[in-house]
């Protein structure tokens, strides 16, 4: 079965942080995305790795997350 892709409204629920902590990590850190159009489009496996991979540490945005 086909993972279905996610919006940028999408990831940033499944990681708990805000749509602005998203593109800053798309444009900072190299968080895997896919620009479809105008739209952002993400596969929750490829940024679940990246995360673990420690894709998303050391960002000053992951302050104002909480």
């Amino acid at each position: 079965m086909t993972e279905p892709w996610l919006s940028a409204d999408d990831i940033a629920a499944h990681l708990g942080v805000t749509k602005d902590t998203v593109y800053t990590w798309i444009a900072e850190k190299g968080m895997p995305a896919h620009k479809i159009g105008r739209l952002w489009k993400f596969q929750a496996s490829e940024v679940d790795d990246w995360v673990r991979g420690g894709g998303a540490a050391g960002n000053a945005a992951d302050g104002a997350e909480g």
